[in-house]
């Protein structure tokens, strides 16, 4: 299922066919492939991004692990 969460999307190939694909909706190979070549800048604002995510969600959903 495809979520949506963190509106970072990728183009990948599913099923002879293209889609825009979130971040964290990519397979662990799609996610290496997208991940590979990439500068630190760029790995950096990846994880401020999914990171402002995950405290939208939290901030949402009233939710705190403990």
């Amino acid at each position: 299922m495809n979520r949506n969460l963190d509106g970072v999307y990728f183009r990948v190939k599913r099923n002879d066919k293209w889609e825009n694909v979130c971040f964290s909706d990519l397979t662990i190979i799609e996610r290496d492939e997208v991940l590979k070549d990439r500068n630190i800048e760029w790995l950096k604002s990846l994880c401020c991004i999914l990171a402002d995510t995950i405290i939208e969600i939290g901030t949402e959903l009233d939710i705190v692990r403990q």
